[in-house]
């Protein structure tokens, strides 16, 4: 995305916040121009439609979300199995701080059409995250990297959900728990 305008970061942070609080399709263009202090037209102008805007929306979230883990696993110095379990700290973190309604990712893919351009940017967050957990499996040398890798990916989902619906106290933590063991597991095999 191209250097933004002050009145576009304004609309981008206001946008953001409303679709991720009420929901995307809950929340009208007329809403955010009002709140962040702009008119239509300068939405418009920035994002050409909701529609782009949605899009721009998912991919900050998407790169706040990739530097907050990759930030919080960098800052592990121990084995590397201890950076897979890591990702569940960045989770825990990220839940508490950004994430009380479950991912916005999820939710997103559950409101838009399938042809719309940012179930496409929830798909590649999703893809990256798996690539992302296999390398860390692949350094820690796991007997099956890609396998270890989707385990750990439907863990952080399952997570994510049962905390967000409060269904499992301690989601995270559970969660973090099932993974030492298939960590363990695959690297013992």
């Amino acid at each position: 995305m191209q250097h933004l305008t002050p009145a576009s970061v304004k609309v981008l942070e206001t946008a953001s916040r409303l679709f991720y609080e009420q929901g995307i399709r809950a929340v009208g263009v007329e809403a955010i121009a009002e709140e962040a202090g702009v008119t239509k037209k300068t939405l418009y102008d920035r994002f050409g439609s909701k529609e782009g805007l949605i899009v721009a929306y998912l991919r900050a979230r998407d790169g706040l979300w990739r530097s907050t883990l990759v930030k919080h696993v960098n800052g592990h110095d121990g084995p590397p199995e201890q950076k897979l379990l890591a990702t569940f700290g960045a989770l825990r973190e990220w839940m508490r701080e950004r994430n009380p309604r479950g991912c916005a990712f999820v939710n997103a893919s559950v409101e838009l059409p399938e042809d719309h351009p940012g179930r496409e940017v929830a798909r590649e967050q999703k893809a990256w995250l798996l690539a992302y957990l296999e390398d860390l499996a692949a350094e820690a040398r796991a007997e099956d990297p890609e396998a270890l890798a989707g385990q750990l990916l439907i863990l952080h989902e399952g997570a994510c959900i049962a905390d967000s619906m409060q269904s499992v106290d301690r989601a995270v933590d559970r969660a973090e728990q099932m993974a030492a063991v298939l960590i363990e597991r695959s690297l013992t095999e």
